[in-house]
């Protein structure tokens, strides 16, 4: 058998044994989405594709047709978990994405609402470091594989060439293919079913950001040219319990330089600063001054 044909035939196998895992959900919403049975009775798929959070039903890789609870979702990370059960299905083997490098080949497996099998290879094009969503959720990697999302594949797995499923892929800017790794998957899942939600830290604060004067820069040292402004603090926040006024411009939070609004999610969404003191420097008047802020618990939208 010749290299391209051995190839082909891994790729098929490949394909058939993690397809085991994949399903198709239907939500009530245009959009077809495909799911990974993560572990035993979980499946995740892409928050943004599933719609109502009554009535879901998932299609099998053997055309059974059985209904899904929803655990909870992460709009940020855009993951969705769903609960299945007195279910038999294979479990994905899940592998790291940090494997992962540019030009190795990988496959996108999806499951249609007919209950077929999809699939679409490419390779790796782009990988980074961590980084934030437009809604602040923190994603442990940039992952950008050439594929073509076609409909379907949203919320179905990306596959390593050993056959491990390094994430679940979703719909960037433009319709490009975008991979949340299985780090940030696990980590999301874990708060959800722990929890039901996950833990955003709080201040209590509107903030919108503002240019610092050269001079004042240069006075207090600071190494950002911009801030973040409080134009508004909420009664009884931790803010304002911290004692933050109208005015002040936030320029640091333990000593990490805060130029804009996003440098403060990043260290509120992490949830792992509720209940704990930040040192908040603010500028006020002309001079440093430095407040401690007890993180509180982001109230619930829901």
């Amino acid at each position: 058998m010749s290299s391209l044909m051995a190839l082909s035939q891994n790729l098929a196998d490949v394909v058939e044994e993690v397809g085991t895992t994949v399903v198709s959900i239907d939500s009530h919403t245009r959009m077809s989405t495909s799911g990974i049975h993560w572990r035993s009775g979980i499946i995740i798929t892409s928050d943004e594709n599933l719609g109502r959070s009554e009535d879901i039903t998932v299609t099998l890789p053997d055309s059974r047709i059985v209904s899904a609870n929803l655990l909870g979702r992460d709009p940020s990370t855009d993951v969705a978990v769903l609960n299945l059960q007195a279910v038999e299905l294979p479990v994905a083997k899940i592998g790291d994405a940090n494997s992962l490098k540019v030009g190795h080949l990988v496959v996108a497996i999806a499951r249609g609402n007919d209950g077929n099998l999809m699939a679409a290879m490419g390779a790796i094009s782009v990988i980074r470091g961590a980084w934030r969503s437009m809604s602040g959720g923190n994603i442990d990697q940039f992952i950008r594989p050439d594929i073509t999302l076609y409909p379907g594949f949203v919320g179905g797995p990306l596959v390593d060439a050993a056959g491990s499923v390094v994430g679940m892929n979703t719909s960037g800017r433009r319709g490009t293919a975008l991979t949340i790794p299985a780090a940030t998957i696990n980590r999301v899942l874990d708060q959800l079913l722990a929890k039901g939600r996950i833990t955003r830290g709080y201040l209590g604060v509107g903030m919108q950001p503002v240019r610092l004067p050269k001079n004042l820069k240069a006075a207090l040292h600071l190494t950002s040219a911009t801030g973040v402004i409080v134009v508004n603090v909420e009664a009884n926040s931790p803010a304002e319990n911290a004692g933050v006024l109208l005015g002040d411009v936030l320029v640091s939070l333990d000593d990490v330089p805060v130029s804009d609004t996003g440098d403060v999610l990043a260290l509120l969404n992490s949830g792992d600063r509720v209940g704990k003191t930040v040192k908040a420097q603010v500028v006020r008047g002309g001079a440093l001054v430095e407040l401690a802020i007890a993180v509180g618990e982001r109230p619930s939208q829901e």
